[in-house]
């Protein structure tokens, strides 16, 4: 079974929640093919030309993320949508739960709703929480939690360019600025020793890792005299997470993600409908231009089975 762990789904009436409740970026997620109506249709179709069996849908970075009440009725809200959509094609669509971050308590309610009630495969949050680290002691009962029950937490960039003006204020703030979240947040979770406290957490980081595949010997390097609490080696620690294969159809990042990783640690991911039409084809066929056959069938087959325990 073919499935892509990487594909956004999100309604206008979700997005005007978000716009309500003071988000200003939800212009651009609109009519590119991540609604419901047609826009679903179509995507089952490209889906189909794709071969692929079966999406996990995500609203990140498009999170109820707030301090105001309403982010937790627009976590609840999504979920429901989310929820419905599986429902109605059971057969082609998994979801992550969204959480209605900083809001703890609310959160670790709504996270044992959805997981139990709803059927969602894991949770969904950005590599940080209104610009803070998703290491930072606050956010920890939720790792606890999704520890005790063995859950999967799926990464996506905030879109903050990493709380860096000289990102954000050069236009490179998706080009460059989301690969470097998910190389901040992959190393704070290595340094902090997030995967040997809560080893149950079934992590997947987007879009390769970011720079972390070209840069865990350096880190390994490094920790004597700039983290030496690291509790593991990076090179060593990369093989509790996994990564997706979104580079942009890039066949030397895959090589490289492949070699530091290995193919045990590696899913499928299209970023759909960022990578839509031939685009989101060649996501899926350049794994196989790249990997050999046995690399190919656990990327694009095998590990997300295994993570999703799925038949």
């Amino acid at each position: 079974m073919r499935i892509d762990v990487h594909a956004h789904y999100w309604t206008d009436h979700y997005l005007d929640m978000l716009v309500g409740l003071g988000k200003t970026d939800t212009a651009t997620q609109r009519g590119i093919g991540a609604g419901d109506g047609a826009e679903l249709d179509a995507r089952l179709r490209l889906m189909d030309r794709a071969g692929v069996d079966l999406q996990v849908l995500s609203a990140a970075p498009q999170l109820p993320y707030g301090t105001d009440a309403g982010h937790v009725a627009a976590a609840r809200y999504v979920n429901d949508e989310y929820a419905a959509v599986v429902a109605a094609h059971p057969d082609r669509f998994r979801a992550f739960a969204a959480t209605p971050m900083p809001h703890i308590e609310a959160s670790l309610i709504e996270m044992s709703r959805a997981l139990d009630e709803l059927g969602m495969v894991g949770i969904t949050m950005n590599t940080s929480v209104l610009d803070r680290a998703i290491t930072d002691p606050d956010v920890e009962p939720i790792f606890a939690e999704l520890d005790a029950r063995g859950a999967v937490l799926y990464l996506h960039p905030a879109g903050n360019g990493a709380c860096s003006p000289l990102v954000t204020e050069h236009n490179i703030t998706w080009m460059v600025g989301a690969p470097f979240e998910d190389t901040v947040a992959a190393m704070q979770l290595i340094t902090s020793g997030h995967l040997q406290r809560y080893p149950g957490v079934k992590i997947i980081c987007s879009h390769l890792g970011g720079a972390l595949p070209m840069i865990t010997r350096r880190a390994d390097d490094h920790l004597s005299w700039e983290a030496p609490d690291t509790p593991e080696p990076p090179t060593a620690a990369v093989h509790r997470l996994w990564f997706d294969t979104v580079s942009h159809c890039h066949a030397p990042a895959l090589r490289c993600a492949i070699d530091s990783f290995g193919a045990d640690r590696i899913l499928l991911g299209t970023d759909f409908p960022y990578e839509d039409g031939d685009t989101f084809v060649r996501a899926v066929g350049y794994v196989t231009d790249v990997a050999d056959p046995g690399e190919a069938h656990a990327i694009l087959d095998a590990n997300a089975m295994a993570l999703f325990h799925l038949a």
